[in-house]
């Protein structure tokens, strides 16, 4: 896989690092030609490149319409922005993420500017923090598609009305997919006749107009 990202801070470089001792093509392009030489010499496996990621003419040298994802990984919202609308409307790249930095600035993250998947550190830790300590409530840990899409976490109560029922008897919505359950520190691979237990972590994929179907499935009533 071929993966441009745009910023050299410490989320761009620690995701470079990645990709790249994963065996995936990975560049760079970062502004600062000082921390450009750096990097070189850091990760020379990476492909590095002094430009900037929001010029048009610097994503078309940089051979972008040839890469699989975009990685927005700047510190400033702006250029994120930026380059994911240029790197999915000039460039047709099939999957844009990018990163949030600013948790207000988050609405604005989705597909009319070329976002596929946005990534938020604050409402990331936020979620971490509630999925550890919160049960019976609905935990949003991930948004997909502009956020039509969420990844939610609850953990069973011992008042949960799904509680000694089966993921097919519990009839989740056509939008909605049960993706894993963690039980005892282990990970149970979800079936139909998975029958789900107080203390359960469910795991379930859905789009934002059945979440209130998924809330009321597993923690019953309505969510707040």
């Amino acid at each position: 896989m071929k993966v441009a990202i745009a910023g050299a801070g410490s989320v761009g470089t620690a995701i470079a690092r990645d990709l790249a001792s994963n065996g995936h093509h990975v560049l760079v392009l970062e502004l600062d030609p000082d921390i450009v030489g750096r990097r070189r010499l850091e990760l020379p496996d990476v492909h590095w490149i002094a430009a900037d990621a929001c010029e048009m003419t610097s994503l078309d040298a940089a051979g972008l319409a040839s890469v699989d994802v975009v990685v927005a990984a700047t510190g400033d919202d702006e250029d994120n922005l930026v380059t994911s609308l240029l790197s999915k409307q000039e460039f047709a790249v099939p999957r844009v993420v990018a990163r949030v930095n600013n948790a207000k600035n988050q609405w604005l993250f989705n597909e009319s500017w070329g976002v596929d998947v946005s990534v938020s550190t604050p409402q990331l830790l936020t979620a971490l923090v509630e999925e550890a300590v919160s049960v019976g409530a609905l935990v949003r840990l991930l948004q997909f598609e502009g956020g039509s899409a969420h990844l939610v976490e609850v953990t069973l109560a011992d008042d949960s009305p799904a509680e000694g029922s089966s993921i097919a008897d519990l009839s989740f919505p056509r939008d909605a997919t049960v993706v894993a359950v963690v039980r005892r520190d282990h990970l149970v691979v979800p079936r139909g006749d998975t029958v789900l237990q107080s203390g359960d972590e469910v795991l379930v994929l859905t789009t934002a107009n059945v979440e209130q179907t998924v809330h009321a499935l597993l923690i019953g009533g309505k969510r707040a």
